[in-house]
């Protein structure tokens, strides 16, 4: 144990003191020779780099002017002016300086020193750039949705969290790349952690990127009449987790996010109108003149009503009926309107078929006799099937001896015969 902690200690680099007063000597007498030597190049590079400095506060200024004059409370102006405000003194200073270094011929220290803090600077700078951009953009996909306040800044509280982390993770590691650390392992170390904390927290995850997907790709918005699987309602909350649905029949559905864009949607809200269909079986002793003027019929009925007519015309043979199909389409996509179209257009076909005796088809079956051979239809075609004669069947006969009929003669009232 004790020859480890030897090795170890052999190892590990000590800081000597005195080394470190040396080269900052030498950093004090580079710098002084160079400014003896070039005092007038570093004096138009400073007036240089101030001017660039005042340049760059002006730039930052014009951001507030951008954030005033965008219309709405995320318009592109304000997203861009806002990332322009957050522009960083430290960054600006080290721009001018990176500028104007060469200019004045720097020694190495020097020049190794700015280098090092313009990209420390740099990469930390474009880091908050591209936070305010993307988050900005965020907002500014949702100013026109009716999206739930309290949802939409809890999805943007972490929409914040994870978009920091990224972007100054990524800018860690590229700075310490340019320093000359191998940043191998901790590449590594952030990949395991980050699938570690996306396994524990996939469920919730796959919601939050669903409600992004549907911030961003907009497949309905609040207030729109959508279907799905075999569901239907108006769309009353859109939320980190989950969507509120309002049913036609009264009761609020909840459905979580990712579930639902897992399904088929159809947005009745941009519809421009409803397509209605009949079906219409007419009895199969429709004479054909009659269904040959039926479309013509339809179309008159449909038009009459004031709807745009699309098609109509034979269908198929049913076991009890010959189908019509009518197509036709309401005047807006609203279902009130759908639903007085459907009505409107039924009654009239009604009373059409009504005026001009034209029978809808209702279940029917015929039954039919077999002869007694089994290979004909009995009654047979062209014949009447013959009535039998029926006969007066005799009164029957009493049981018991005979009862002896009555004399027919007549017998006067002295009871002689006559």
């Amino acid at each position: 144990m004790t020859t480890n902690n030897s090795i170890a200690a052999a190892r590990t680099p000590k800081i000597d003191p005195a080394n470190i007063d040396q080269q900052a000597q030498s950093f004090i007498n580079a710098s002084t020779a160079w400014f003896q030597m070039h005092w007038l190049q570093i004096i138009i590079a400073i007036a240089v780099a101030t001017a660039i400095v005042l340049a760059l506060f002006f730039a930052r200024r014009l951001g507030n002017k951008l954030c005033e004059r965008s219309p709405g409370t995320a318009g592109w102006g304000k997203v861009f002016g806002r990332a322009i405000i957050k522009t960083g003194n430290f960054f600006i200073i080290m721009v001018a300086a990176k500028l104007v270094s060469g200019y004045a011929n720097a020694p190495p220290e020097i020049t190794t020193t700015i280098n090092f803090l313009f990209t420390l600077s740099a990469v930390f700078q474009a880091a908050i750039w591209a936070r305010e951009i993307i988050l900005g953009s965020i907002e500014h996909r949702t100013q026109s949705e009716h999206y739930s306040g309290e949802a939409l800044g809890s999805a943007m509280g972490i929409i914040r969290l994870l978009v920091t982390f990224a972007l100054f993770a990524i800018a860690l590691i590229v700075v310490l790349d340019n320093l000359g650390v191998n940043v191998t392992g901790l590449v590594a170390g952030l990949g395991v952690g980050g699938i570690a904390i996306g396994l524990a927290a996939q469920g919730i995850f796959a919601d939050l990127f669903a409600a992004l997907a549907i911030i961003f790709d907009r497949p309905f918005r609040r207030g729109d009449a959508i279907t799905y699987d075999q569901s239907s309602g108006t769309v009353e909350a859109i939320g980190l987790k989950s969507t509120r649905i309002r049913a036609a029949t009264g009761e609020e559905r909840i459905i979580a996010n990712k579930n639902l864009l897992d399904k088929e949607i159809l947005n009745n809200s941009q519809r421009e109108y409803r397509r209605i269909k009949f079906t219409l079986g007419l009895v199969q002793w429709t004479p054909i003149e009659t269904m040959d003027h039926l479309p013509d019929m339809l179309k008159e009925v449909v038009e009459g009503c004031g709807y745009k007519f699309v098609r109509a015309g034979f269908l198929n043979f049913s076991a009890s009926s010959y189908d019509f199909d009518l197509e036709f389409d309401s005047e807006t996509a609203a279902y009130e309107d759908f639903f007085n179209a459907r009505n409107a257009v039924g009654l009239a076909i009604i009373r059409r078929f009504n005026n001009e005796n034209i029978e809808f088809a209702y279940p029917t079956q015929t039954a039919f006799t077999a002869a007694p051979q089994g290979g004909m239809i009995y009654p047979y075609p062209g014949e009447e099937e013959p009535v039998e004669p029926r006969v007066k069947a005799a009164p029957p006969k009493p049981k018991g001896p005979p009862v002896p009929s009555p004399d027919r003669s007549a017998v006067d009232q002295d009871g002689h015969q006559t």
